[in-house]
């Protein structure tokens, strides 16, 4: 079956599983950003493979593990990380690449939620903390969900967004609702969103920012390439 015969649905999934060659892939998002059609798919299968998105529960996390998110920290410190200069497959759900870094997103917030001493500093608690990573594992963004309507996103590394693009703040507070945009970041810096009341955040609730057209995505779903995620964790 040529290209053409396959519909929009076909195609999307193949995007949002991550089955295109660098050559398919940039002719499709170059056809989906003047393809309404093709958008709605791609957020229509996003939310069909969600299921990815949530299967398998976090490892234990190693004392190698610990040692190279503390160097990856100090890290970001000391000389910012940069995102790459291609991002990564759109919504690629695909357990091999996500899920082999996402919990170690998970084991970064743990370390950072002891450094930063909300208590001891007297600063509001959040009901929940992320770390969000590349697709390397590096951790670039933090989200300080405070619950209600506010989530600050504070940067760990240096990026610059594309000028014909967005970038946008998704939450998945649960399946039934879907992924939920939490707003559009205007710059690469700290920020505080507002955004319409969701249930109180959770452990290992689902963050990540993705490059949307300009406005964000036209179907409310997230359509266009994962920048960072990350699940989040309980400040202990």
């Amino acid at each position: 079956m040529s290209e053409s015969e396959r519909t929009p649905t076909e195609r999307a999934d193949d995007y949002v599983l991550g089955l295109l060659d660098d050559a398919a892939l940039g002719d499709f998002e170059a056809e989906a950003e003047t393809s309404k059609a093709l958008r709605a798919a791609i957020a229509a299968s996003r939310d069909r493979f969600l299921e990815l998105d949530l299967a398998g529960r976090t490892e234990p996390v190693t004392t190698d593990l610990w040692s190279r998110i503390e160097a990856s920290l100090e890290g970001a410190q000391n000389a910012a990380p940069e995102l790459s200069a291609k991002p990564t497959n759109a919504n690629d759900n695909s357990l091999s690449r996500w899920k082999r870094t996402a919990f170690a997103g998970i084991a970064a917030a743990a370390v950072l939620a002891v450094a930063l001493g909300y208590v001891a500093l007297d600063r509001p608690r959040p009901e929940v903390i992320a770390v969000l990573v590349d697709d390397k594992g590096a951790p670039l963004v933090l989200v300080e969900d405070f619950g209600h309507t506010n989530a600050r996103i504070t940067p760990l590394g240096d990026y610059t967004a594309p000028p014909d693009k967005s970038m946008q703040v998704w939450t998945l507070p649960n399946k039934e609702m879907g992924p939920t945009s939490l707003g559009l970041l205007d710059a690469w810096r700290t920020a505080t969103l507002g955004s319409r009341a969701l249930p109180v955040p959770h452990e290992e609730q689902l963050y990540e920012i993705t490059l949307e057209q300009p406005g964000g995505s036209p179907t409310g779903r997230p359509t266009g390439p994962i920048l960072v995620k990350g699940f989040a964790k309980v400040p202990r």
